[in-house]
């Protein structure tokens, strides 16, 4: 698969070619769904918890006698029924995330970079590198290519590309090694640097 490759200015310069085994995988939906509500389930923090009846503040006492008195039966005034009363069924902390064989997680990403090359949603730059941390000099890049919505950029990672890129908003930046199948389908554009398509053959099973 033959895909154009520009520079800094937006200029086509070259082509390079995406391995075939990662960017022409068989697209499998039910798995990338799988995966990614996988992925977001371990995001979770479990931390909510609500009180019973057996736990909020109040007498055990009966607020009054059971007949007699014209008025609804009552135990307790820590009722879920009652005003300032426990919860039903209340959520307590637990933990969300579960296994996922590394195979299927491996599986969902080569479907969901095929998915987006099919798309045409991936642009491949000549190389970016930075000598200051300047959030400015990223966004003007950004404008040359032309590219709107969210952003998925590709490359190595270092001190000076991290501090110029963590402000812009909608542009996410990774690794070839730490890519999921939810930044990717996340991402309306994924821009490789031309080195980190060379180092793709790592995502290969």
């Amino acid at each position: 698969m033959e895909i154009d490759v520009i520079n800094i200015k937006g200029e086509k310069i070259g082509s390079a070619t995406l391995p075939e085994n990662i960017f022409n995988a068989k697209i499998n939906l039910p798995l990338m769904h799988e995966v990614v509500n996988w992925y977001l389930a371990n995001w979770r923090q479990g931390t909510h918890s609500a009180k019973t009846r057996a736990e909020v503040s109040g007498s055990g006492k009966k607020p009054w006698k059971q007949k007699g008195t014209g008025r609804a039966r009552a135990g307790s005034i820590r009722s879920p029924l009652w005003r300032h009363g426990g919860v039903i069924f209340a959520k307590k902390p637990r933990e969300f995330s579960y296994p996922m064989p590394k195979k299927k997680v491996r599986l969902s990403l080569l479907s969901a970079l095929s998915s987006k090359a099919k798309d045409n949603s991936i642009m491949v730059l000549d190389e970016l590198k930075l000598d200051t941390p300047k959030t400015k000099k990223v966004a003007e890049i950004i404008k040359n290519l032309k590219i709107k919505g969210k952003v998925l950029l590709v490359s190595k990672r270092d001190k000076t590309l991290n501090l110029a890129s963590r402000n812009i908003a909608n542009l996410f930046l990774h690794d070839v090694t730490d890519l999921t199948t939810y930044d990717v389908l996340n991402a309306d554009k994924i821009l490789f640097t031309k080195e980190s398509i060379e180092r793709c053959s790592t995502l290969s099973i």
